[in-house]
């Protein structure tokens, strides 16, 4: 699906507002009430938004640690189950990727302390299907989910792409 400036726009505005409401996205945005709900439903329907939600930091309520842990897994268990295990048991996790190279999922996990941070690693070795685990302390957070420039670059070459076909 192609963006233009107006969807980027959109994206912007709800991703700094979230609980902004539509007659206020308008409203800033310079267009009809109609315009912005058609545009979240095509933007929702084409997977571009998934939803329209406050940004959660953990360490606004004390999980301050942020690490990363590889799992190698037991092949015989195969990914879904662990993954889903994972899920089930450990709230920490706050992102999970099954990834290539000589691990098997990546994880994203907090924690209010180094000893909370070495439970949940002792959690995560108890769920069957895990076979071993390596992990990397965050020093420092430069970004997370940085998307709105590459929402930008796409408005910018849908617009230039129009205006080549003219």
């Amino acid at each position: 699906m192609r963006i233009d400036q107006l969807d980027a726009d959109l994206i912007d505005l709800l991703t700094e507002s979230p609980m902004l409401p539509v007659m206020e996205c308008a409203r800033r945005l310079g267009v009809a009430r109609g315009t912005v709900t058609s545009r979240l439903a095509r933007l929702h329907d084409a997977g571009v938004i998934q939803g329209i939600v406050p940004r959660i930091q953990p360490a606004g309520f004390g999980y301050t640690l942020v690490a990363f842990c590889a799992v190698e897994i037991v092949q015989k268990y195969g990914h879904d189950p662990v993954a889903n295990a994972l899920e089930a048991a450990i709230p920490e996790i706050i992102d999970m990727y099954t990834v290539t190279g000589s691990s098997d999922l990546q994880l994203r996990v907090v924690a209010r302390t180094p000893e909370d941070l070495q439970d949940i690693f002792n959690r995560i070795n108890t769920v069957p299907g895990v076979a071993r685990t390596s992990s990397a302390f965050a020093l420092h957070e430069h970004f997370q989910g940085r998307t709105l420039p590459l929402v930008a670059a796409c408005a910018k070459e849908s617009t230039t792409a129009i205006q080549n076909d003219q």
